[in-house]
């Protein structure tokens, strides 16, 4: 039972509807599915801790665990982690200025469209609409909404709903594009997070975004770009109430599971007729329709999908790539370790490349620049000299140019030599002369040659091996075709 939960934990299962309308069940790997067997091993070893402080309360409840630490081990997750992530920020970096410009045209397009429709009489068409959409007739809904109906089927579309769900789309994307931070930083942002700096060289003023303390307890100062600060412009005149100060509100963290107090909060929004904070599933819907307004599609064909940490990745992607110092990139990220911060940033095979060359000019410019002169005529014949000497009886020697024989031209006994199986027989004469003198050496006792005759006869021996170790026929190898598997029948 409990093999077959981990199989299954393994698999991801998911319903999708084909091109027919039909729905079909798709399986997928489960990235996560070691996570989840850490919580249960978790839980196993509380119970066991509490079993020992309370025997008779929980000591029933402890057992086992059937979740070794070799099932929890992450190693090996470890690398293909990296390429994955460094894949997906790959695909997602140059895409950003499709992305930006869509939610950007969708805001202004949306902020248009709502100014007409207010702008004309319930019941007629809105200018600028082609005929498609005439404002609704809605007596009975809330008084700030505007609504439309399409002219040809009759929906009805909240131009209202739709107008913010642009600019707030638009605001997230650039905040989190321009400053890296996390998403729960995102959502803490409140109107006192933005300050100012007085240089005391020059008096200039210097715009700051101050990020609260959140996963590392660390507070941090980002300088806000002029981009940066159009878009917090923009978000605190659209909040400005009639008094020009911001609504307090309270927002939940869901991580310390506690409402914190009223506070002037960058996101928010009005529901009904109160404000409410944006949460983190508000900030992924809204990313959603975002991307699906580009028609943007991955790899495999599927809409392309962004996390609000997408964000963060190529932000210090590409920072890193345009100049910014490592350390820097650490300290705006508010990582503890540079390693995490490099860890964000995704490799290209051109850096690789790059990289490499510098690391070939560097060592060469360390080495006696006289390695690195023209040869001359004498050097250069004496290059080509050597590989016209590769020849030799028995095969082709693979010494190295400058290099000398050390077996003084003995070449049965290098393992350089490469052997020439059209010299076989040659070598077969040599073997048969030397196992012939060693029977005369020991006969006449000459012990001391018959020590160099056996390293000669072990050489020639191995020569014939590897001859005997190569392939005879180079011919074409018939592999066949696969054949497609047989349906499975079943006799229930």
């Amino acid at each position: 039972m409990t093999r077959a939960w981990k199989e299954d934990l393994k698999v991801k299962k998911r319903t999708i509807t084909d091109p027919d309308g039909n729905s079909i069940e798709v399986s997928s790997p489960r990235l996560n599915a070691k996570d989840e067997l850490m919580r249960v091993r978790a839980f196993y070893l509380d119970i066991a801790q509490w079993a020992a402080e309370e025997p008779a309360r929980w000591g029933p409840w402890a057992v086992p665990c059937p979740i070794s630490d070799d099932e929890i081990h992450k190693a090996k997750e470890r690398k293909p982690r990296k390429a994955r992530m460094d894949q997906r920020t790959r695909e997602r970096l140059p895409i950003m200025p499709i992305l930006t410009s869509t939610a950007d045209r969708r805001r202004r397009t949306a902020a248009d469209l709502l100014q007409a429709a207010n702008n004309t009489e319930p019941g007629a068409l809105i200018p600028g609409t082609d005929g498609s959409l005439r404002k609704a007739v809605a007596p009975t809904a809330a008084g700030h909404l505007t609504w439309a109906e399409e002219t040809s089927g009759g929906r009805r579309r909240n131009l209202t709903y739709e107008e913010e769900e642009g600019f707030w789309a638009f605001a997230t994307i650039e905040v989190l594009r321009l400053t890296g931070i996390r998403n729960e930083e995102l959502l803490e942002l409140t109107h006192h997070s933005v300050t100012q700096y007085r240089l005391p060289s020059t008096g200039e003023v210097v715009p700051l975004l101050q990020i609260a303390p959140s996963k590392t307890d660390t507070e941090r100062l980002l300088l806000v770009s002029p981009e940066l600060a159009d878009v917090l412009s923009a978000i605190i005149t659209r909040l400005r109430g009639p008094d020009a100060a911001i609504p307090l509100v309270a927002s939940y963290d869901v991580r310390e599971k506690v409402w914190n107090p009223p506070m002037p909060l960058l996101f928010q929004r009005d529901i009904g007729s109160e404000h409410r904070a944006f949460t983190p599933t508000a900030i992924r819907k809204l990313l959603i329709s975002a991307l699906a307004a580009t028609g943007l599609t991955n790899a495999a064909g599927e809409p392309l999908t962004f996390s609000p940490h997408d964000f963060r990745r190529i932000f210090v992607t590409d920072a890193i790539m345009n100049g910014l110092p490592p350390h820097i990139a650490q300290v705006i990220c508010g990582h503890r370790s540079i390693d995490t911060t490099m860890g964000y940033k995704a490799v290209y095979p051109a850096e690789t490349i790059e990289a490499h060359r510098a690391f070939i000019a560097r060592r060469r410019a360390s080495r006696p620049g006289e390695e690195y002169r023209t040869p001359t005529e004498e050097e250069w014949d004496a290059f080509l000299a050597h590989f016209e000497k590769r020849k030799v009886s028995i095969g082709t020697c693979a010494c190295a140019f400058g290099s000398p024989c050390i077996h003084e031209h003995a070449c049965v006994r290098c393992s350089l030599l490469r052997p020439d199986p059209a010299q076989r027989a040659r070598l077969v004469d040599i073997r048969d002369n030397l196992l012939a003198r060693i029977d005369e050496a020991e006969r006449e006792g000459w012990l001391g040659e018959v020590e160099g005759l056996q390293v000669s006869l072990t050489g020639a021996e191995e020569k014939l091996a590897q001859l005997d170790r190569r392939p005879t026929s180079h011919g074409t190898i018939d592999l066949g075709l696969p054949a497609p598997p047989r349906a499975s029948t079943s006799t229930s």
